[in-house]
């Protein structure tokens, strides 16, 4: 249907984890990668059929651009491509902070050393470091999280990272 100027205010149409469709094509037979290549094969079609002139914003989001199809990210279906990076190292330490601040912590944890060995992580890796060092402790049923804790959070946390990259891989 046409929207014509001034009868509509327009739309925004936002994708979350467009990776989960919109990953690259290869000659797979399983009938699921098939299912996901006829999706992603209708959502290109569909996106094809916005003009540039119906007020139609397109906008998605993935944390693993590296798997996207590059026919999505061809000029026109989608209408800007921005990129957030990893936080750097005080903002690291800053988001542990905040996700262990209801958390009975140690005196002797330093959030600052601890994001140094978090370098590639995002927001919600650094979350899970938060609770895999809680879950740690109370393993140990300690009644507060220790530094130790933190860091075994991290390698626990980075070994998941490393798994699920390698199965994208």
């Amino acid at each position: 249907e046409k929207i014509e100027s001034g009868t509509s205010s327009g739309a925004i149409l936002f994708i979350d984890e467009i990776d989960a469709i919109g990953t690259k094509r290869f000659g797979g037979d399983q009938s699921g990668d098939r299912e996901v290549q006829r999706t992603m094969l209708e959502l290109l079609s569909q996106l094809d059929g916005f003009s540039s002139n119906q007020m139609i914003k397109v906008i998605a989001a993935t944390n693993r651009p590296d798997v996207l199809d590059p026919a999505l990210l061809r000029s026109g279906r989608l209408d800007r491509k921005i990129e957030l990076p990893h936080p750097d190292e005080p903002a690291r330490a800053k988001i542990m902070q905040i996700h262990s601040r209801k958390m009975t912590v140690s005196a002797d944890v330093v959030f600052e050393e601890l994001a140094r060995g978090c370098d590639d992580f995002n927001g919600a890796q650094l979350k899970a470091v938060c609770v895999e060092a809680g879950m740690l402790a109370l393993r140990r049923e300690s009644v507060e999280i220790s530094h130790e804790d933190f860091v075994e959070a991290i390698t626990v946390v980075a070994a998941k990272k490393k798994g699920s990259l390698d199965y994208f891989a």
